[in-house]
């Protein structure tokens, strides 16, 4: 659920309350928090944000220049590929330039004469939303500035022609012409506003990437692309289904799922200990992740944990939970009457039924004793890492948090031991 958003005056008061004050001229006068916030041709010399850190103070005014060069308000030898690669892994390795970052292009997108630069500046925001969040105290600021652009493209464009009317005014013919033809290009700044929005809100619950080995150019054009190309994780499963319609059009289950699922068998996943309770290496899934997103499984994989982990990873990331929400207080109400909690597979919606009984027959196999004496993974153990991964509360007193774990665990228990899948056998 979207939260609504602070208000344009929280937003100034936050402004007022966190920005390092600029100033300009012979005489050093502070310059105005509109001017702060407002699109900047030339350097800085100092973080926009208040900071002791004389690290983050000195790599702040060198990021400038890289924002700037990204927008192509700025002549750089570096392709953008490689100017965002660079600017991502420096936030990336440290936290205190993540809210730098992102009020510099708040700075660079606002009043921002070029449609062109603009758009590039948003698309800067959202590859960098797929790296870091930015802290809790600066989020609902950033989530105020993409909220008033969800809607606002007639807005944007009549007041960037209004900033171009104004300038023009002092500008040469040949000048005026270059401007022109810049501004038709870029995709409408609301597509980029709508997915900062979700994914602001996804970033700030999973924190980003996770891993010791730094972003890859890869990553970065894997997280460009998803502005337009919906990531088969962290969609909805009518999402998934809808992608997937031009290269599987047969199939009735996520592709994603089915393979994931296949991989953990394939590299004996049933008999290995601990599966689905070790994770596997961060680096490993994350390479992984990249490659599934572009529908492919790589034959160099050994370890079943990977593709283990990666599976629980897809479900967890789901816009919305296998079980959708409607259905949460009947799976908890019914955790201990097997009748029931199989009644309640029964009521949801097609697609969602078809997943939760691929997982549960897929879970079925791990729950034979004749696996369970190898992974030391009994369905009680396999109830409790998948529960958390299919049911969402959504309650924040951590008492209802606790008492629902178990039930959660306990209804899963139930579905794993009674509901009947042969049905799923050869679906895909």
């Amino acid at each position: 659920t979207l939260r609504k958003p602070i208000s344009q005056s929280s937003m100034a008061d936050w402004a007022s309350k966190n920005l390092n004050m600029h100033t300009q001229g012979i005489f050093r006068r502070r310059i105005s928090i509109s001017n702060m916030l407002s699109w900047n041709g030339g350097s800085i010399k100092k973080p926009m944000l208040i900071t002791s850190n004389r690290t983050i103070k000195k790599e702040a005014c060198e990021m400038f220049k890289l924002v700037q060069s990204y927008m192509g308000d700025r002549q750089t030898r570096m392709d953008r590929n490689h100017v965002a690669l660079v600017t991502v892994t420096k936030c990336w390795s440290m936290q205190g330039l993540r809210d730098e970052l992102y009020i510099q292009l708040i700075r660079q997108t606002t009043d921002n004469m070029c449609y062109r630069s603009l758009a590039w500046g948003w698309e800067l925001m959202a590859i960098s939303l797929a790296f870091f969040s930015p802290s809790p105290k600066f989020q609902s600021y950033l989530e105020g500035y993409i909220y008033r652009h969800l809607d606002n493209d007639e807005k944007i464009a009549q007041h960037i022609k209004e900033l171009v009317d104004l300038k023009n005014k002092k500008l040469t013919k040949s000048r005026k012409k270059r401007k022109q033809n810049t501004e038709d290009e870029g995709l409408p700044i609301s597509t980029y506003a709508k997915y900062c929005y979700r994914k602001l809100h996804k970033v700030a619950i999973t924190g980003g990437k996770k891993g010791l080995r730094k972003p890859t150019v890869e990553e970065i054009m894997h997280a460009r692309n998803a502005i337009l190309t919906p990531s088969l994780f962290g969609s909805s499963l009518e999402e998934i289904m809808l992608r997937q319609q031009d290269m599987y059009p047969g199939n009735k289950l996520p592709w994603v799922q089915t393979q994931l699922s296949q991989q953990v068998l394939a590299l004996g996943g049933e008999q290995t200990e601990g599966i689905f309770r070790i994770p596997g290496d961060i680096d490993e899934v994350n390479a992984l992740k990249l490659q599934v997103d572009q529908w492919r499984i790589p034959n160099s994989l050994s370890d079943p944990n990977i593709p283990a982990s990666l599976l629980k990873l897809w479900y967890r990331e789901l816009e919305e939970p296998v079980i959708p929400q409607q259905f949460y207080k009947e799976c908890i109400s019914n955790y201990e009457n097997p009748d029931a909690a199989v009644a309640v597979v029964q009521l949801l919606p097609e697609l969602n039924r078809l997943v939760l009984c691929y997982l549960i027959h897929f879970l079925q196999i791990f729950a034979q004793p004749s696996n369970v004496g190898r992974t030391k993974m009994d369905v009680n153990n396999l109830a409790m890492v998948m529960a958390p991964n299919c049911l969402r509360c959504q309650s924040d007193d951590p008492r209802v948090i606790f008492e629902n774990t178990r039930k959660e665990m306990s209804f899963l228990r139930m579905l794993i031991v009674h509901l009947d899948t042969s049905f799923i056998k050869g679906l895909v």
